[in-house]
């Protein structure tokens, strides 16, 4: 993931950029949210969690079978509790994802904003070459909702997609037949409440 929000969090999203596996194993539940999560008729489990600092946390949920280190489906939940607003938070993604066109010439994303309920959907599409130097090809759906517990702040629900080698160009084809409905059950996603816990 290539989260990069403002300077305030800067520093703690940035660790959203190095992949799981990458990061010490770690299952402790501290969203409130167990799982498993079922999106789009598939349920997902609880595989990886991280708080690095006192108010950023993450967990990442996969299907049975699948890996983090080399996933076609992952769900996602962070939550930040120090103020920062969707708005926010989506911006400073699609600035780091205009940085990212100059070296990433697959970078396309779109937003959509709910005023009514604060929420921000963004979707965008990145690539890079894996370990083995074969493309990878990442598709991300990220809704940022506002947290509104005894600390306010940003939670985001996410769905992300990934495909590896010679996957990847049929990937890139067949997303205008999926992405749409994807976005659209995600904004419409029964969200389950976030209560971020020490």
């Amino acid at each position: 993931m290539i989260i990069r929000p403002l300077l305030r969090v800067l520093t703690i999203l940035i660790l959203c950029a190095a992949p799981a596996w990458a990061q010490a194993d770690d299952k402790t539940e501290r969203l409130g949210v167990p799982g498993p999560i079922s999106f789009e008729g598939q349920d997902y489990g609880l595989v990886w969690t991280s708080h690095p600092s006192a108010d950023y946390y993450k967990q990442e949920y996969l299907p049975a079978g699948q890996s983090v280190q080399s996933y076609t489906h992952m769900f996602i939940l962070e939550a930040v509790t120090s103020g920062l607003a969707p708005k926010d938070a989506a911006g400073a993604q699609i600035a780091s994802l205009n940085q990212r066109k100059a070296t990433d010439p697959l970078v396309f994303y779109d937003a959509i904003v709910n005023e009514a309920t604060g929420d921000v959907i963004l979707d965008f599409l990145i690539s890079a070459a894996g370990p083995d130097g074969k493309l990878i090809v990442e598709w991300n759906g990220y809704r940022y909702a506002p947290h509104k517990g005894a600390k306010p702040g940003v939670v985001l629900y996410a769905i992300s997609r990934r495909a590896y080698g010679d996957d990847a160009k049929a990937f890139v084809t067949a997303l205008k037949d999926w992405r749409t409905k994807t976005v659209n059950e995600l904004a419409g996603f029964p969200a389950p409440t976030v209560t971020p816990q020490p």
